[in-house]
């Protein structure tokens, strides 16, 4: 064999372990969770509680209630976080969000925040569609009264939502408009739109949501980019409100002003 064969085939047998790897262990690049709390709602939030909601698959998830701290607007947000950390990591978002009259339900997903199981697109799906019946079946959340707020990743699995239930409106925070078209940009290497398991595409189902629909991105995003969050503005007929300079994680994004008043905005206040 010679050498240029040999470094063909090398090369060759190094990209098939590449791509081997990439589609065993995907779900752990796309799912970054953290562990439980270790102190229950009512030491990070007034008022909180900690809340279990019972998935269609048999999970008992726990999530957080808190009421609001504001004078009351009669509305219920449910906040969908992305695919990093905890709970924990929200409270700001929360708590600004209870200031403004709004009760809140903050959701950790299936395999986040010491729950049980482990997150895909389905998942994630049965996940929210729990808190959703929790605040409709058990705390008699008029459906028109409900608030979605999705993070990131968040914003698919809450989009899906939109789409299969009644609700008074939806904001999504830096979406994009597919999880394929994030993967592909972060790893221009790999095939990934063919190796992708979870997909989430967001742009394409965005289209049916009924409800309003406002779109919060910040104009300096390193993970998803800004274009695709205006495409799914565009495609929603949605309120855009863009955050010049604003990275993914910086704090103008995930609690600031800005987020909140959209969310005050889209429910007519």
């Amino acid at each position: 064999m010679g050498t240029a064969l040999r470094v063909a085939v090398a090369v060759v047998v190094v990209a098939a372990v590449v791509v081997a790897l990439a589609w065993v262990f995907q779900r752990r690049l796309i799912y970054l969770p953290f562990g439980a709390p270790g102190a229950p709602a009512s030491a990070y939030l007034s008022g909180g509680r900690d809340v279990v909601l019972r998935t269609e698959d048999g999970l008992e998830l726990t999530a957080w209630w808190a009421p609001a701290t504001g004078p009351a607007r009669d509305r219920t947000v449910l906040v969908a976080p992305g695919n990093g950390g905890s709970r924990v990591l929200r409270v700001p978002l929360v708590r600004a969000l209870a200031a403004e009259g709004f009760d809140v339900l903050l959701v950790d997903y299936r395999g986040y925040g010491g729950n049980p199981g482990s997150p895909s697109e389905e998942g994630l799906a049965a996940d929210v569609a729990a808190a959703y019946r929790h605040l409709v079946e058990d705390r008699g959340v008029p459906p028109e009264r409900i608030v979605l707020f999705g993070e990131s990743l968040g914003g698919a699995p809450l989009t899906r939502l939109a789409t299969e239930r009644p609700v008074g409106a939806l904001v999504l925070r830096s979406p994009f408009t597919s999880l394929a078209d994030v993967g592909a940009r972060a790893y221009p290497f790999l095939p990934v739109r063919a190796l992708l398991r979870d997909r989430f595409p967001l742009l394409e189902q965005v289209r049916s949501v009924r409800a309003p629909v406002a779109v919060v991105a910040g104009g300096a995003d390193e993970i998803v980019p800004v274009e695709q969050s205006r495409a799914v503005a565009d495609a929603a007929g949605a309120a855009y409100v863009e955050v010049s300079g604003a990275g993914h994680n910086d704090e103008e994004l995930t609690s600031g002003p800005v987020v909140v008043d959209t969310v005050v905005r889209v429910v007519g206040g």
